[in-house]
């Protein structure tokens, strides 16, 4: 299982009667970073594809992982569907992976072993009380893995995420002095980053 709690395969029935998958929503976003904190100021010309079974909301916190992480390596997986990929992983020239990025309240199996395949593994949950528990109920596996980082973004933080969410998708992000902004010009919403581990 992918997820501890794993969200549903959505199904459309066609007009023969068979079912089928629903296919992933393609989203583009322009997306400008500027990073103080690590003096990084790129643009990135990102494709974003929902997943049926993924929220807006989920899509958002991968490309606010995205932004904080960015690099010219980094680059979106198929962590949605594919238990040996990445939401966002970067890897090395040779094809080693130096950064392993999980998105929501991934099995704790699946991390344990994202932890033996790459250098540095960051996982960002969110969901309020869902997180909590997870988190909880794992924290003794989470404390053996020398490589791993959990940021737990509350709910207040990632709720207004999908405000700004469009086929395509102007965006800014600004990190400064611990915080993170994201905006489209018109909205701007500062997202909160607790340090689990």
């Amino acid at each position: 299982m992918r997820y501890a709690y794993a969200p549903r395969i959505l199904q459309q029935r066609t007009v023969t009667g068979k079912y089928m998958a629903i296919k992933a929503t393609v989203f583009k976003a322009n997306l400008q970073i500027a990073d103080m904190e690590r003096h990084y100021y790129q643009d990135h010309a990102l494709t974003l594809a929902l997943h049926p079974s993924e929220t807006e909301e989920r899509m958002m916190v991968r490309l606010l992982a995205f932004a904080l992480h960015a690099h010219e390596y980094l680059e979106f997986g198929q962590g949605m569907t594919d238990e040996d990929a990445a939401d966002l992983w970067q890897k090395d020239l040779t094809g080693s992976i130096d950064l392993w990025i999980d998105v929501g309240i991934p099995d704790e199996k699946l991390i344990r072993k994202a932890c033996g395949r790459a250098r540095q593994v960051v996982v960002y949950c969110y969901g309020g009380r869902v997180a909590d528990m997870w988190y909880a109920q794992n924290r003794s596996q989470f404390e053996r893995q020398k490589n791993l980082t959990i940021i737990n973004l509350p709910p207040e933080s990632t709720r207004n995420l999908p405000k700004l969410v469009q086929r395509t998708m102007n965006l800014q992000c600004t990190i400064q002095d611990g915080q993170v902004w994201l905006s489209d010009g018109e909205n701007s919403f500062e997202v909160e980053r607790i340090k689990l581990r």
